[in-house]
C-alpha cells in the first residue's frame, strides 16, 4: 500500500463467537480519537451491564501510532493482544473493537481464550466494509487572476480538490491534495507565481 493511504472500516459493525458455552459479541467501530472511544465504551457498558469482561483493542493514527488494548480482567495477555494482533493482521486503522464475553461456566483456557477473541474480533471485521482513504494535505493558494487558467491547469494535473474559492482580483482557494502529490503540485504553482500556505496533514 502506498505511504500516503490507509486502511479503515467505513460502518460500524458487529460478530459473534461461541465456545463452551462462552458468548463472545463483538463490535468495530471507526473512531478517530480516545474521547470518541471513552464513550463508546462507556455505552457498551451501560447495556451490557451485566457482562464481566469488556475486552478492547483500538488503533488511531494514518500511521497507526497510537494504539492500546486490555485484557479487562481476563488472564494477561490472552485477550486484548489477540484483538490488537487481529487488526494488526488486516491492516486497519482509526478502528475500535470491543468483544463483551458472557462466562458459560466452563474455562477456556489461555489457548481458547485467545482463539476466542481473535475469532470474534475477525467475525466483525468481516462484517464491516474496508475502505482505503488517502492521506491529504491541505493548502491556501492566492494569485492574481490572470493565473487562474494556469492553477486550474494544474490542479486538473495533479488531482487537487478544492474546497473554497473566492474570485476578485485576487483569488484565494483552499484545495487538498494527496500527500505523495504535494511536492509536485507546491512545484508547479510556485513556478507560475502562486504563494502557498499549507495548512495541515489530515
Amino acid at each position: 500500500m502506498p505511504d500516503d493511504s490507509y486502511k479503515t472500516i467505513k460502518t460500524n459493525s458487529e460478530g459473534f463467537f461461541k465456545d463452551k458455552q462462552s458468548k463472545f459479541y463483538s463490535f468495530a467501530y471507526h473512531v478517530n480519537d480516545e474521547e470518541e472511544i471513552k464513550e463508546i465504551q462507556k455505552s457498551l457498558r451501560k447495556k451490557f451491564h451485566d457482562a464481566k469482561h469488556h475486552v478492547y483493542a483500538f488503533v488511531i493514527g494514518e500511521n497507526c501510532e497510537i494504539y492500546r488494548y486490555s485484557d479487562d480482567g481476563e488472564p494477561s495477555n490472552s485477550s486484548g493482544p489477540p484483538i490488537y494482533n487481529t487488526i494488526k493482521s488486516f491492516e486497519l486503522t482509526n478502528i475500535l473493537v470491543v468483544v463483551v464475553r458472557y462466562f458459560g461456566g466452563k474455562k477456556l483456557g489461555i489457548p481458547g481464550l485467545i482463539n476466542a477473541y481473535k475469532s470474534a474480533t475477525e467475525d466483525a471485521i468481516n462484517n464491516a466494509q474496508i475502505i482505503e482513504k488517502t492521506s491529504d494535505v491541505t493548502l491556501e493558494l492566492t494569485f492574481a487572476y490572470s493565473l487562474m487558467n494556469k492553477v486550474m491547469y494544474i490542479f486538473d494535473k495533479t488531482g487537487a480538490n478544492i474546497l473554497e474559492q473566492t474570485f476578485t482580483t485576487d483569488c484565494k482557494i483552499i484545495a487538498n491534495i494527496r500527500k505523495g502529490k504535494k511536492d509536485e503540485l507546491v512545484e508547479k504553482l510556485n513556478k507560475n507565481g502562486v504563494n502557498i500556505k499549507i495548512y495541515s496533514k489530515k
